[in-house]
């Protein structure tokens, strides 16, 4: 197929690179350059926004409002093609998106992939897939390069995004209930490490547990997901809850709390550190 790419972080360059050893053509364009091994790059968002589809995977609404809707690339682009967004984004612009593809005559797919790097590297993210079937049925060769799994929420696009929001503010739960569960454990002499072990081998032995337990064991904190975007995508679930909880005000009680500690944890200078380190925040609060 022949495939546009916009966005070149970690993960976009892991999915653009995987694209391009599965035999697609490949044009792709970075806010801030760079080179991926098989990808042509090209200089300007218009020339890669061509093609049979384009995956993007810009971080935020308003980073592909910039550069897609306010710069006129979605007007233009060659009628018929299929663009499928990979990021969290919130509800209301996917909303937002579809309308404006529809009314250029676009296809319209939110699709976005649960996984850090190492996991698209490998090809092997989870897509949450929203849209027609008739788009998705177009691209399918695509998710063979960068998907392990796609999970398909049906034909209301909006619905993966809701999905994703979900997904991504129980992570930041399971982070912080491992965190207080260190405080009450490390506090009388057990390791964490130990009682990670006891954890994974009763009662919490998924993947999330699985990764965050050993970065928080080993205190790894490189980014892989940096915090500054766990916090986006917490208040992107408030807003989503405001919508849905109406029995509650909008107010949950658990986002609330984890919403409020990860914006603790940036505000005391970890907004560039993987978002796991608010486990380490807790923890060194809680010690005093």
């Amino acid at each position: 197929m022949d495939i546009g790419f916009i966005g070149l972080g970690a993960m976009g360059s892991a999915m653009a690179r995987n694209l391009a050893a599965a035999g697609h053509r490949v044009r792709a364009w970075n806010r801030s350059g760079g080179v991926v091994e098989g990808v042509e790059m090209v200089a300007t968002p218009a020339q890669a926004f061509t093609g049979d589809a384009v995956l993007t995977m810009l971080s935020e609404d308003d980073a592909i409002r910039e550069v897609l809707l306010d710069s006129g690339v979605v007007d233009a682009a060659p009628k018929g093609m299929v663009h499928l967004v990979c990021s969290t984004i919130s509800v209301a612009f996917a909303r937002e998106l579809v309308e404006r593809h529809v009314a250029v005559g676009l296809g319209y797919l939110s699709a976005p992939v649960l996984g850090r790097p190492d996991v698209a590297a490998a090809g092997q993210l989870n897509v949450i897939l929203g849209g027609p079937a008739e788009h998705a049925a177009r691209v399918e060769p695509l998710f063979a390069a960068i998907a392990g799994k796609v999970w398909d929420m049906g034909e209301d696009a909006t619905v993966a995004n809701a999905a994703k929001i979900a997904c991504n503010m129980m992570i930041t739960m399971a982070i912080e209930g491992m965190a207080e569960a260190v405080v009450l454990t490390e506090g009388k002499g057990l390791p964490r490490e130990k009682f990670f072990d006891l954890m994974l081998g009763t009662l919490f032995g998924s993947r999330v547990y699985q990764n965050y337990s050993g970065i928080i064991a080993e205190r790894r904190y490189e980014p892989g997901f940096k915090a500054s975007l766990g916090l986006k995508d917490l208040r992107l679930a408030r807003e989503l809850a405001a919508e849905t909880a109406t029995g509650t005000q909008g107010r949950l009680p658990m986002l609330d709390a984890v919403h409020a500690r990860m914006g603790e944890a940036i505000a005391a200078g970890l907004a560039d550190r993987d978002w796991g380190v608010m486990a380490e925040y807790t923890i060194d609060t809680a010690k005093g």
